[in-house]
């Protein structure tokens, strides 16, 4: 579900495995005042603000975005799910949002997010739902740092509750080396966290990324602080685990 323009591309990635692709910045792709960007991932699990959505299984996920000068874009980002009643095989967020330099080296980022499950069951319950995202990042040479905030009001696919994720995120790219190393950490309360006993949980991650032009592999460790207590069957949901992505971007 994932991770919201060049204001928080690289570390959100990892932490809260939901990225709106980032902007590209090649001419090439660039038609009046109008900038076409997007690209594939393919990851080892689906994870989102540290849980599990994909069964602990590889899901390939593709993304698309029309940015303006102006700073406004529109994307779409997709998923493979396990199949079920309620969330069918797809994932598909649609994003309309701002993004601008404020200052050197500091960006805000405004979006709203309409997750979407086109292939759900009808009879199985409400499933998408709408969020609004936040974020403010700041570059100091190598490194950067990335404040979110997601707010989802009250909707009846989120039990008529809303959900509030807050996420802190730090990157490093290695002088003269393709390298970034990154670390987050973020925290859910509310409805979206109902894998936790009551609804409030950590998430965190560390990891690197390694760029080779269009090219970026990248491992993250991520874990939370759910305890693995109640239904026994969704343990493996929130374990602690090492992902793997590989993406080609445009």
């Amino acid at each position: 579900m994932k991770f919201l323009g060049k204001a928080c591309f690289g570390m959100l990635l990892a932490a809260s495995a939901m990225s709106t692709p980032a902007f590209a910045q090649d001419d090439e792709n660039k038609v009046g005042p109008f900038t076409l960007s997007g690209g594939v991932d393919i990851v080892s699990d689906y994870r989102y603000r540290g849980i599990s959505l994909s069964n602990e299984k590889v899901e390939i996920q593709p993304s698309l975005t029309l940015t303006h000068d102006s700073g406004f874009y529109v994307g779409t980002w997709g998923s493979g799910l396990p199949n079920s009643p309620l969330y069918g095989k797809f994932e598909l967020d649609l994003i309309a949002g701002f993004s601008t330099e404020v200052a050197p080296g500091t960006t805000i980022d405004l979006n709203t997010t309409y997750y979407a499950y086109p292939g759900h069951h009808k009879g199985a319950g409400p499933a998408d739902y709408v969020e609004v995202i936040g974020s403010l990042s700041h570059d100091i040479g190598p490194l950067s740092a990335t404040g979110l905030v997601a707010y989802a009001p009250s909707q009846k696919s989120l039990g008529s509750e809303d959900n509030l994720y807050l996420n802190l995120g730090l990157g490093f790219g290695i002088p003269n080396t393709p390298v970034t190393l990154n670390a987050g950490l973020g925290y859910t309360d509310g409805s979206l966290g109902t894998a936790a006993a009551d609804g409030n949980y950590l998430d965190w991650s560390i990891g690197a990324s390694y760029s080779a032009g269009p090219a970026t592999l990248s491992v993250a460790y991520i874990d939370t602080d759910i305890k693995k207590t109640g239904v026994k069957a969704d343990d493996t949901l929130y374990d602690p685990t090492v992902v793997f992505t590989l993406g080609v971007a445009f």
